[in-house]
């Protein structure tokens, strides 16, 4: 099986394909692009809106190339309907992959976002997906997409908000906001234990994108096509087109 990642920005260096490979099933491989046209960081309605051609062709391309499943890499889910519709692989959002699982793991849960700026994208997102009354909070670590490479400080202001998360809003589970804090899940849950505060899991999106996208393919299951229908031909000429 291959699983082909798009990560809807330009900007070279955000996404490490080598950093993805670990988080599958043993004999599934992983695969990776950038768009070539769009915005270098998604933190906007306006930078989600031009991500998503890009990313549509993204998507197209890795179905002709004969990946099995394809995973948008951004917590915005950018165009993740339109691609369901555009090809017949299954196409997961990291949004809607992580808050249904949290939703499964425990009665609330709270979301740790970059930025105040994209709260209310995220409770769209979650009315969207039917989970709006099961999120208790989101907390934005005010740290932006470029400045999360900085680990020390990411580290320090996720067990923060977290612990706001946690006692404050009452936050069974947590969801990390963004593709970008890959890797720091485990970490900020053990950090919550040695605290006082057992138990509490926490979702890294990528991983739970990753991993669905696997499960949906191997039963060979595909979105509904009374859902997503397939558009006319002459909706694609631009999209498809090299």
């Amino acid at each position: 099986m291959r699983i082909h990642v798009v990560t809807p920005v330009t900007t070279v260096g955000l996404r490490d394909v080598e950093d993805l490979r670990p988080l599958v099933g043993h004999g599934t491989e992983v695969t990776h692009s950038l768009i070539e046209q769009g915005p270098a960081t998604i933190e906007s309605h306006v930078d989600e809106a031009l991500a998503v051609p890009g990313t549509l062709r993204g998507v197209a391309a890795a179905e002709a190339d004969g990946a099995d499943a394809v995973v948008i890499d951004c917590m915005g889910d950018p165009g993740v309907e339109a691609a369901r519709e555009l090809v017949t692989v299954p196409v997961m959002g990291p949004a809607q992959a992580a808050m249904h699982v949290a939703a499964m793991l425990g009665h609330s849960f709270s979301v740790l976002a970059t930025q105040e700026a994209v709260v209310p994208m995220l409770h769209d997102l979650a009315r969207r997906y039917g989970v709006a009354e099961r999120l208790c909070s989101i907390r934005a670590v005010d740290i932006p997409v470029l400045e999360l490479e900085d680990a020390a400080r990411l580290r320090g202001a996720l067990l923060d908000a977290a612990l706001d998360a946690v006692v404050q809003d009452g936050a069974h589970v947590l969801v990390l906001g963004c593709t970008g804090m890959a890797g720091f899940a485990a970490e900020l849950s053990a950090a919550l234990a040695d605290r006082g505060h057992p138990g509490i899991p926490v979702v890294d999106p990528i991983t739970a994108a990753l991993r669905l996208a696997e499960a949906i393919a191997g039963m060979g299951l595909r979105p509904s096509l009374r859902t997503y229908p397939t558009p006319p031909a002459s909706s694609l000429t631009d999209l498809v087109a090299p």
